[in-house]
């Protein structure tokens, strides 16, 4: 019997997941996790930026969890794992920084861009923080992270891209100067490569407060949309252009009524549709799409014990993994200090 390709993919824990998550990467998750041996990681080593508020970080934990439970990912089926309970994470992270060299990771666009949102906060604060070291380095721990499991396929948001590009690099360097241990990971992009925010920003960040988040109950979806950015100011009956309001980039991505959205995309650009009835149709489907990823956290939510033992046994069988690629590792480096007396 063949063995299945395994994918790693994971999301750092700063706060409850919005629909960008899933857009982006969650529904990829779940089609997915049959077909491959899933390992789903909680990147708790990568909060750095979030070090003195560390009760956020362990709450967001069981947040992620949770929120992975509700849209139907399976702990039978695939592994979650909390990064830190996996230390080899942190030994695998140390010894490929012996050989990357600091050009590689100044190149990384997705860096930078982090790195200049910590030092010009968005939430309006006039406090600058300085960049520590593990902000730095933590583009070495997704590669890691990446590797450790020998992933063949990762599932990411667009922005990630450029992170994919750094692993499959270093997994080249690794085997071809050493021996050959890692397969060069494939991207997968997600049906909606990047949801614009509430507020029609460029991005859906929980920092600027844009985002509809998967555990809001059904009137807080309705208030959100209620307030959302519905393209340049037009008269209620007054075509516009679709591609300039981002109610219907939402509705592509969640309306499945694709032959009716189809015809009053064409109602819009024709003879004007108000933008209060786009929000309308908008809520029904966002609250019929959520509706049952409330009803299973809520039942996981009342167990939370459940919780726990998904998270306690997906890390234990990373850790079996990550043992057998850690030894892999030591033989290809010659690291095997007392096997030579």
């Amino acid at each position: 019997m063949t063995a299945r390709k395994r994918i790693l993919t994971g999301i750092r824990p700063t706060g409850p997941l919005h629909l960008g998550h899933y857009a982006g990467a969650l529904e990829t998750w779940v089609r997915l996790q049959h077909d491959y041996e899933c390992y789903f990681l909680i990147a708790d080593y990568q909060v750095s930026d979030y070090a003195d508020d560390i009760p956020r970080v362990r709450e967001a934990v069981w947040e992620v969890a949770l929120d992975w439970l509700a849209v139907g990912l399976d702990p039978e089926n695939s592994a979650f794992v909390i990064e830190s309970l996996v230390p080899e994470h942190a030994e695998l992270t140390t010894l490929l920084g012996w050989f990357l060299p600091v050009s590689m990771l100044e190149r990384n666009p997705t860096l930078k861009s982090e790195m200049a949102a910590m030092e010009n906060p968005e939430d309006g604060s006039t406090e600058r923080k300085s960049v520590p070291v593990a902000f730095y380095t933590y583009p070495v721990m997704q590669v890691a992270n990446i590797l450790m499991p020998r992933a063949h396929l990762v599932p990411v948001g667009e922005d990630q891209l450029p992170h994919i590009e750094l692993t499959r690099e270093t997994a080249r360097r690794f085997n071809r100067r050493f021996k050959e241990v890692f397969p060069e990971p494939e991207a997968l992009v997600g049906r909606v490569p990047r949801l614009v925010g509430l507020d029609g920003n460029a991005k859906m960040s929980k920092s600027r407060g844009n985002t509809i988040d998967l555990k809001d109950d059904a009137e807080t979806v309705a208030r959100k949309i209620r307030s959302m950015y519905g393209g340049p100011p037009r008269g209620a009956n007054e075509p516009g252009r679709c591609d300039e309001n981002p109610i219907f980039l939402y509705l592509r991505a969640f309306d499945p009524d694709t032959e009716g959205l189809r015809q009053l995309e064409h109602d819009y650009e024709t003879r004007g549709v108000p933008n209060q009835v786009l929000k309308d149709r908008l809520t029904r489907a966002l609250n019929d799409l959520l509706d049952p990823f409330r009803e299973r956290r809520a039942y996981y939510q009342a167990r939370m014990r459940l919780v726990r033992d998904a998270l306690a046994s997906g890390s234990e069988r990373m850790r079996r993994i990550a043992r057998e690629t850690m030894d892999m590792v030591h033989d290809a480096l010659d690291l095997n200090y007392l096997e030579k007396y």
